[in-house]
């Protein structure tokens, strides 16, 4: 891929939709640990980044919406070097923590949190390398 400063150099990019962009850039930095990397205007979006990957806070108009109360659409999983440490400083900034942390078959730890507006969040911390045969995944080899 060519590079380009005004997009995030990251292959998979997710575009989250609050209801106040600003509002939700602090609170994603305070809680979860997103940087913010380039601003679109004051309130209309507005580029974060985490580590290696990157996501899109988009502002609310015509069908752009976030998700209802009580409504699960999506949820994003973002790898952390300390899942206990970070749900600790997601609660502090009021995160409502919809599962608490837990060691998973699969080598991971993880927790997920609810934002601001409502988004659900899993953070993944890796505690051990399991092949996916192990706990009844199957590995697929790439075409």
């Amino acid at each position: 891929m060519k590079p380009n400063r005004s997009i995030p150099a990251s292959t998979v990019i997710p575009v989250l939709i609050y209801p106040d962009v600003r509002e939700a850039v602090a609170w994603l930095g305070a809680a979860f640990g997103f940087v913010e990397r380039v601003r679109i205007g004051e309130d209309h979006r507005a580029q974060l980044s985490f580590g290696d990957g990157a996501m899109i806070v988009g502002d609310v108009r015509k069908d752009r919406r976030p998700p209802r109360p009580g409504e699960v659409t999506h949820s994003v999983i973002v790898r952390v070097k300390d899942v206990r440490a970070h749900c600790e400083q997601a609660r502090r900034h009021g995160a409502r923590i919809v599962m608490e942390p837990a060691d998973f078959e699969y080598g991971e730890r993880q927790y997920t949190a609810e934002d601001l507006a409502g988004h659900q969040w899993t953070f993944s911390e890796t505690i051990a390398d399991v092949a996916p045969e192990e706990w009844g995944g199957t590995s697929v080899t790439p075409h």
